[in-house]
């Protein structure tokens, strides 16, 4: 059966967004990318932002590959830190109890030479007392467990037995390595990877009840006692090949990386709530939350006396906006708002003008019409992209930048808080 149009909108639109956007700033702009350095980026590259999915009629900006008619270079933003993830926990917060005994354990396992039948398991117990999850131990349901027995079917009708060094129903299957220590890192990638295939291997042999009972973990693990971690998912619990979670440069987790919070989090989450870490499911909890706050703010304008379409556009400028700065293609403001950290232009603007509706009112603008130019803003007081087309044509209008209150502005600051990289475009066709 033929999908409905806006499905297929939406599922075009999570395609560009997988295979562009969440690509590093290098791959997008080219190997030898620089801050300052003349680019072109693709149309594809913002193109759902302001997709058709959320206002048909407004024209699709367009990056330029060149700045104004006066010949200023368009200028890529410092994009390395914003396609960073957005970390729950900074490594550079204040101590939290936890920190110290992270420490500990770093400490503790730190050059382990000792084989990996001796220091496996100990290593999973104290990891586990270190996020604060169960520790493994037998049961006659075999949900949680080391050596986890298994028997693998073979194409000729035999079969023969095997063990899951740690297994965890409904959540992962953990390989353990202790691999020796070598300057050669293809032969210690090479080994990991043949960890990660037996990993898969045993999550293939699950017996069908405990595929029942279960579903197939969507996580597997595999250490090397004292040095990595490596994180592959199959969130589709199919039987489809496991990726590198969240994707190939950040799957490895080195045992010092365990003293951040953010790192202990991820796996304790993969103990308690595996699905939780699912970014389909993560896109859809922030779509959904951002979509009321724009719905009321919505609301709210046209309360104010604003007719609908203005606020739609109003509202569509805003919401490439935030997009923008969250991938990248929006510097921040310069200097002068202090305690605004490495935070978004846009962001920064509400925040520093929240009080004073006329000049928010006046920067954005400001900031709208310099987008349009491309070139330095004033708004920003730094050089900006070109995007051309109609969205951020038309700065003479009276209704180019509304004035809003200070409940309205909170409303846009809370929407501008998410992280824009996973909020899904179908459901702004509501604006």
């Amino acid at each position: 059966m033929q999908q409905p149009a806006n499905q297929r909108r939406f599922w075009a639109a999570r395609q560009i967004r997988h295979t562009a956007l969440a690509q590093r700033p290098r791959e997008i702009f080219g190997a030898n990318h620089r801050a300052d350095s003349r680019v072109k980026v693709s149309d594809r590259e913002i193109e759902f932002a302001v997709h058709a999915a959320i206002l048909p009629q407004i024209a699709m900006p367009k990056v330029s590959p060149r700045g104004s008619a006066r010949g200023r270079p368009t200028i890529a933003p410092n994009a390395a830190h914003a396609m960073t993830a957005h970390p729950s926990t900074s490594p550079s917060a204040a101590p939290q109890p936890d920190d110290a005994r992270a420490a500990d354990f770093i400490a503790r396992w730190s050059g382990v030479t000792a084989s990996e039948l001796s220091t496996a398991q100990s290593f999973v117990r104290e990891l586990c007392e270190l996020l604060g999850v169960p520790v493994p131990h037998p049961t006659p349901e075999l949900d949680y467990m080391f050596e986890r027995p298994i028997t693998f079917r073979h194409g000729d009708g035999s079969s023969s037995p095997g063990r899951i060094d740690c297994y965890r129903r409904g959540a992962f299957v953990l390989e353990a390595k202790k691999l020796r220590a070598s300057a050669d890192t293809r032969r210690f990638d090479d080994a990991l990877l043949r960890a990660r295939a037996q990993a898969e291997g045993y999550a293939r042999a699950l017996e069908p009840a405990e595929l029942a009972a279960g579903g197939r973990p969507p996580f597997l693990l595999v250490v090397d006692v004292g040095q990595v971690i490596e994180l592959y998912a199959e969130f589709t619990r199919s039987g489809a090949t496991y990726t590198p979670f969240p994707d190939p440069r950040s799957h490895r987790i080195a045992l010092a990386d365990l003293a951040r919070a953010d790192v202990r989090d991820t796996l304790r989450r993969i103990w308690l709530d595996p699905l939780g870490l699912d970014p389909a499911r993560a896109s859809a909890r922030v779509t959904r939350e951002v979509a009321a706050q724009l719905a009321e703010l919505a609301r709210s304008l046209e309360a104010s006396g604003h007719a609908p379409q203005r606020v739609a556009a109003y509202l569509t400028r805003c919401l490439f906006s935030m997009f923008a700065e969250d991938v990248g293609l929006l510097p921040g403001a310069g200097e002068g708002a202090q305690g605004q950290g490495d935070q978004g232009g846009f962001v920064t603007l509400l925040k520093r003008h929240r009080d004073d509706p006329v000049t928010l009112q006046r920067m954005l603008a400001a900031l709208w019409a310099d987008m349009d130019r491309g070139g330095f803003s004033v708004a920003l007081a730094q050089t900006v992209l070109r995007f051309n087309g109609k969205l951020f044509k038309g700065a003479a209008d009276d209704a180019y930048s509304l004035s809003l209150n200070r409940a309205q502005v909170d409303l846009l600051l809370a929407a501008a808080r998410a992280n824009w990289r996973e909020v899904e475009p179908a459901i702004f066709g509501a604006l």
